[in-house]
């Protein structure tokens, strides 16, 4: 075995699972794009108005997070999470960048990027647990991963060690003046013992929810919050969009992955926005600065200077 597995097997007891992500997400590329429509984004939008289309509200979503890592002043950018590439994509487009890096553990999904060969774009089937950049990142980005860092049966302490762990890597990897942006599914007012054995078995298995308290505590000493607002009813909107779109064409569903695989997939979007809507889930996004000795020292001399111009 490589150097390279043995560090993706070592990563695989946490930060995320592999074979519980492929589970979800290496079902068909085509299956997917059916169902998410023109940006090909599979995490909740950002609406402002009644009766916007998903596609716009997935474009300002993604334009949020650009904005919100400060994409449009880096040069080298990490997605944890990359998807089928919406960001990415993105970035490939923007003169200023010479390096992205996009992180994934499913194989369809690094096989469809790299077909695409975008420009300074390198994708990786790798866990974040055991990513070594070759260089500072200016800019992070991860959208809809963090709910998988985290496995069920391990106690909240071993999962706050976890979020910390991920945070912990994140400060080291960023650049003096580096920026991130992460939004992630979160517990809202239910209990983790009442979450659904349907999402946690068939639909996310070797996953589980973050509490926002849990973000904020691992963020602790490493990042500022910025910037945190919880969306929820983003999300239910999204899975009503991407409930209409596979109604619509549920017949080439079917052909593509059967007709269990379908229900399952219907079950799972009503579920998960009722569950949005009742606040039983939340959608956190937030904007985080790292807390650097510079950042620090430079803070407190603007400080004293604002006190001596007072007196």
């Amino acid at each position: 075995m490589s150097a390279s597995s043995l560090r993706q097997r070592e990563g695989d007891k946490y930060g995320g699972s592999a074979e519980g992500i492929r589970h979800h997400y290496d079902i068909g590329n085509d299956f997917w794009r059916l169902m998410l429509g023109p940006t090909y984004t599979y995490s909740a939008a950002l609406y402002a108005r009644p009766g916007e289309s998903l596609e716009i509200a997935q474009n300002r979503k993604i334009d949020w997070h650009l904005t919100s890592a400060s994409a449009d002043k880096a040069k080298s950018v990490l997605e944890v999470g990359c998807g089928w590439g919406t960001i990415l994509r993105r970035l490939s487009e923007k003169p200023a960048i010479k390096r992205v890096v996009g992180l994934t553990l499913s194989d369809a999904q690094a096989a469809y990027l790299r077909s695409l060969a975008l420009k300074h774009v390198e994708v990786r089937v790798e866990n974040w647990a055991v990513h070594e950049p070759t260089a500072p990142y200016d800019s992070i980005i991860s959208i809809g991963a963090f709910e998988h860092f985290a496995k069920a049966e391990e106690t909240p302490a071993e999962k706050l060690s976890v979020y910390r762990d991920f945070f912990e890597r994140c400060h080291r990897w960023l650049s003096p003046g580096g920026s991130m942006s992460l939004q992630t599914i979160g517990y809202g007012n239910m209990k983790r013992e009442e979450a659904s054995d349907f999402m946690n078995k068939e639909i996310y298995p070797d996953s589980d929810l973050p509490f926002l308290g849990e973000v904020v505590a691992a963020v602790e000493g490493l990042f500022e919050i910025v910037v945190i607002r919880n969306d929820r009813l983003d999300y239910a909107r999204s899975y009503d969009a991407w409930a209409a779109n596979l109604r619509e064409r549920r017949a080439e569903a079917v052909a593509m992955v059967g007709e269990e695989q379908v229900r399952r997939f219907e079950r799972f979007f009503k579920l998960g926005s009722v569950g949005f809507r009742m606040g039983k889930l939340n959608l956190l996004r937030f904007t985080l600065r790292p807390i650097t000795k510079q950042w620090t020292i430079t803070g407190s001399e603007l400080w004293g200077e604002a006190r001596l111009r007072l007196a």
